[in-house]
């Protein structure tokens, strides 16, 4: 390999260290070991390279991009946390690339190697997707490949690495709680309501699920595909009519507010109905939708903090999980 072609990516791949660990070599910093210290230089001088000549072409030590991967954006908590982690970013004056990787494993790991070949100096995951099911660790060994480059940041999914930080919501211990408020307000026929089987909403199906079989009911969960009048179908179609609902996001609530509306039920009398997100379509329905407020400003705010606080190396000890606390936004759909 040219040496003119060399970068702190390549010093770090062939030294088997992070670029941070490389950029504070060549400035001198003490907060590396000794025995790092001297592989690192011992790997910039057998390629041609002296530290400060590295260092020059280092510039500020760090590129100033940030990648963000979402699976989509035709999505308002996407939407939303992406527009919130760019304008926290830009703060600081950091650049984004974004990219969309849809839900298959097989676009995840292809943007992801897409973004860390631009040379990001850190990489930020938005949504529970990019943890799997939270069970099967296979789905996510991409990112545990991807923390050995950079330092990787997930927005409400936890995956356990090293140099992995994750912002989780507490989705399980919120919904139990809003389902046993249902539950004590006589509601016996409650439904879970979700388009799929990601890290955030088995947390949500296990809170709605101990709740229910611990007040000695059936739980009843049903998949739908995320679309307000495909929702709306899908209850149409069932047997039993449901007293309650708890969706697993505001837009699936949407949907269960149109079955309602065309069954003739009133809400939230005969039906109480609870979206999740808290997000601008719970207040543009009518009547408008109470929502558990999982609080995306917030969470992306502090992503960002902590990313600082990581190429800084300011000292500053971050835990590889910080559990968000949710809470409900009360609004007509209950009472």
């Amino acid at each position: 390999m040219k040496k003119d072609a060399l970068n702190i990516y390549d010093i770090a791949g062939i030294a088997n260290v992070s670029i941070a660990t490389v950029s504070r070599v060549v400035n001198g910093s003490d907060k590396v070991s000794e025995s790092t210290r001297a592989k690192v230089l011992k790997v910039i001088e057998d390629v041609g390279y002296t530290p400060n000549v590295f260092a020059q072409g280092l510039g500020l030590n760090t590129m100033h991009t940030v990648g963000i991967l979402v699976p989509t954006l035709d999505d308002h908590y996407m939407s939303t946390a992406v527009d919130c982690l760019e304008k926290e970013l830009k703060r600081y004056g950091y650049d984004c690339i974004l990219s969309c990787s849809g839900f298959e494993l097989s676009g995840k790991q292809s943007k992801c190697e897409m973004l860390l070949s631009k040379h990001i100096d850190t990489l930020i995951l938005v949504g529970s997707t990019y943890a799997g099911n939270g069970i099967d660790t296979f789905a996510t060994d991409y990112i545990r490949e991807a923390a050995k480059k950079v330092p990787v940041f997930i927005v409400n999914g936890n995956v356990s690495g090293d140099n992995i930080y994750a912002s989780v919501c507490d989705d399980e211990s919120v919904v139990n709680d809003v389902t046993a408020g249902l539950i004590g307000r006589g509601r016996r026929n409650i439904l879970f309501l979700t388009d799929s089987h990601s890290y955030s909403s088995n947390k949500k199906k296990k809170g709605y699920e101990e709740a229910v079989e611990g007040a000695g009911l059936t739980a009843n969960v049903v998949y739908v595909e995320n679309d307000i009048h495909a929702v709306k179908k899908s209850l149409a179609d069932l047997k039993d009519r449901p007293d309650g609902i708890i969706a697993a996001n505001d837009n699936i609530a949407v949907g269960a507010v149109k079955y309602a509306v065309s069954a003739g039920l009133s809400i939230p009398d005969d039906i109480e109905i609870v979206g999740y997100n808290n997000s601008i379509l719970a207040i543009s329905s009518t009547p408008e939708i109470s929502s558990i407020d999982n609080h995306t400003p917030e969470i992306c705010h502090d992503t960002v903090e902590r990313i600082m606080h990581n190429l800084n190396d300011d000292g500053y000890r971050l835990s590889n999980k910080l559990m968000i606390s949710c809470n409900l936004i009360q609004r007509e759909t209950t009472k």
